[in-house]
């Protein structure tokens, strides 16, 4: 069992003159190969959750869930230390707003999904053969872009993952997935480094990142 959890930081706004929306989107995946590694992957959340933010002199506010943006780096250092020996891997891009094709603002959900396929691309589905792969995101679309989105990426993969080999995609509450917390907390963190120049905690965990790689396009020139 391959169990594949995806998440983004950063957001789809494009107009950089009347708001001020972030300038990189990033769209992370987290790949844990196992069953037996991915219940130790809810542990290490759980772990975490009730030694660092839910500890007995802390009961009256509880925490649901690990987010990066929320979490200190103390407390992401901790929970780095319990997941390190885990065998996982992390394929991430981020797209340079500024740098791209104005045409992309008008199709955000489309952006989403292609950058989303890229960061597969990148994933070696041809060593998962008859092994059921799960992809798993957060549950943020409604049914229709559920339904565009699941298309896109199964159309997309066609070709890469064999006829005898399932694949599912869930869209799921970050809440009750640990492994959508996990995704969350590395995908901040890329983001911080391409959005901040901050690299406190991409530093951290850099080493289990397989890919990471910056997508940018010119923009159409006017004639």
């Amino acid at each position: 069992m391959w169990y594949l959890y995806l998440d983004e930081s950063g957001d789809l706004g494009f107009d950089f003159v009347n708001k001020a929306p972030s300038k990189f989107l990033t769209v992370t995946i987290v790949v844990v190969r196992g069953q037996t590694n991915n219940r130790r992957f809810n542990k290490v959340i759980k772990k975490t959750l009730n030694r660092k933010l839910n500890s007995r002199n802390k009961r009256s506010r509880i925490v649901e869930e690990l987010k990066g943006e929320r979490t200190t780096l103390a407390v992401k250092k901790y929970f780095y230390k319990q997941i390190c020996e885990i065998p996982f891997e992390i394929y991430t891009i981020t797209l340079d707003k500024l740098g791209s094709y104005q045409q992309l603002a008008r199709e955000k959900s489309r952006i989403y999904n292609f950058i989303t396929r890229r960061v597969l691309d990148h994933i070696p589905f041809e060593e998962a053969s008859h092994t059921r792969i799960i992809l798993t995101i957060d549950k943020s679309k409604g049914p229709k872009e559920i339904q565009e989105f699941n298309q896109y990426i199964i159309q997309q993969l066609q070709g890469r993952i064999e006829p005898n080999t399932p694949f599912d995609i869930l869209h799921e509450n970050s809440q009750q997935i640990p492994g959508l917390q996990v995704a969350d907390m590395f995908a901040w963190g890329v983001h911080r480094k391409y959005e901040n120049n901050e690299a406190d905690w991409y530093d951290i965990f850099k080493e289990k990142i397989i890919v990471d790689q910056e997508y940018r396009e010119n923009p159409v020139k006017k004639s």
